[in-house]
């Protein structure tokens, strides 16, 4: 797939679905002063060319009882086993997000938990037991400082 220019009309309509992803189309054609169609048709454009992948909700972790967050590096006994272990990774709920890495680790993941025994259950009961995984580093996450979007 070739990739997608966006002009100053796609990157200001992104910068308002930012601010709020449920806006009307015709609030932000109003607002940019352009036509509801516009927007329709240059959303549709860049969701058809994976500009952007959706518009959905932002959960909040902390709200929703998941107050503890770790950063997890895994050492795989055999990298050639990663898309087998990711798989098994991907039943695990908690498991937020998941990376391919250089360096000491194969893979990198986020885990959630709501509490520290349940971070405890996740890493002894859940990831140790996924055969392929030789060992894993985690980090505690203790807060974001920001998290946004690249720049448009």
């Amino acid at each position: 797939m070739e990739n997608y220019r966006l002009d100053k009309h796609d990157q200001r309509i992104i910068k308002e679905l930012e601010l709020d992803g449920r806006m009307a189309y015709s609030v932000i054609a109003q607002k940019l002063n352009i036509s509801n169609t516009m927007v329709n048709i240059r959303v549709n454009k860049m969701l058809e060319n994976g500009v952007i992948s959706g518009i959905k909700p932002v959960i909040n972790e902390k709200k929703n009882g998941y107050d503890w967050g770790s950063f997890t590096g895994l050492s795989l006994k055999k990298d050639v086993d990663s898309e087998k272990i990711i798989k098994e990774l991907k039943a695990i709920p908690e498991i937020t997000e998941c990376y391919y890495v250089t360096g000491s680790f194969t893979l990198y993941i986020r885990i959630i938990a709501k509490s520290h025994e349940h971070m405890r259950d996740i890493l002894y009961n859940k990831l140790d037991h996924i055969k392929g995984i030789q060992k894993t580093d985690s980090i505690i996450d203790l807060g974001c400082a920001f998290k946004r979007n690249p720049l448009v």
